[in-house]
This record gives C-alpha cells, sequence and structure tokens, in this order.
C-alpha cells in the first residue's frame, strides 16, 4: 500500500501512550493510597490538588501522559493525511519515526529526572520535526509538488 508506511510511526506513538498510561497508575495509585488521599473529596475542594499532594516524581508521569495528548494530536493528524494522499513513505515515514524517537526520550527524561532544559530540546526538536511534516503535507495538498 503506496504511502502507508508513516501508520507504523502513529500506531507506536499510540502504544507508547498507554504505556505512560500504565506507569502513571502504576506509581500514582499507590502514592495516592499512602497520602489516603479521598479521590471524591478532591473534586470537592477548589483549592485541592494532586500536583501538592503527591511527591513530584509521581506527578511528572501524569503530566507526560497529559504531554502526549497535545502536540501529537497534531502529529496523528497529518500522518493520517498523509497516509491518504499517498505521501506516507520515505522521507515523511523517516520524519514521522525520528518524531515518535523524540517524544518518547522526552517522556522518559520527564518521567525519570525532568530535567526542563533537556525537555525543552527535545521538544523544540520534535516541534521541528512536526513542523516538516505539516510543510510536505500542505504542499501535497495545495499541489506544490
Amino acid at each position: 500500500m503506496i504511502g502507508m508506511a508513516i501508520l507504523q510511526p502513529l500506531v507506536a506513538l499510540m502504544a507508547w501512550t498507554m504505556v505512560m498510561w500504565l506507569w502513571m497508575y502504576v506509581t500514582r495509585i499507590p502514592a495516592m493510597s499512602r497520602a489516603k488521599i479521598d479521590p471524591d473529596q478532591m473534586t470537592r475542594d477548589p483549592d485541592a490538588s494532586l500536583d501538592r499532594s503527591l511527591p513530584p516524581e509521581v506527578q511528572w508521569k501524569a503530566h507526560n501522559y497529559n504531554h502526549l495528548h497535545e502536540a501529537p494530536t497534531v502529529f496523528y493528524a497529518v500522518g493520517l493525511v498523509l497516509a491518504i494522499i499517498g505521501q506516507g513513505d520515505g522521507t515523511n515515514a523517516l520524519l514521522a519515526w525520528i518524531y515518535v524517537g523524540l517524544r518518547v526520550i522526552h517522556s522518559l527524561v520527564q518521567a525519570t529526572a525532568n530535567k526542563v532544559m533537556v525537555r525543552f530540546v527535545l521538544f523544540a526538536l520534535s516541534s521541528l520535526v512536526l513542523i516538516a511534516l505539516i510543510v510536505h503535507a500542505a504542499m501535497a495538498v495545495f499541489e506544490f509538488i
């Protein structure tokens, strides 16, 4: 199928997102139990927050899980566009894998050491790759190539 190689990195990032979901709950639920947090009470207290109640290293996983639902949503959309128009092979598939690799490394940094400048560089690099994919999609759908 022409143009479909890009679907592999899309599915890989979806799977990675679920790995982060699992890691978040495997660490967060026991931490909430140890802190004797009542989730129902937290929803009734406007000043309550898990960021204030749980150790930062527990929350880092949750923050990253949320981040995987931000810029990557544009990645999924552009990847699907490129696949539909038959432009998801070659350079675009390679760029998509690079994007996934950078996002996975970003997740690992945020979930463990959480070094902000390292995360920023990884995020900036992944954003540049995403921009390249968007430009390639725009050139194709607006017939500039």
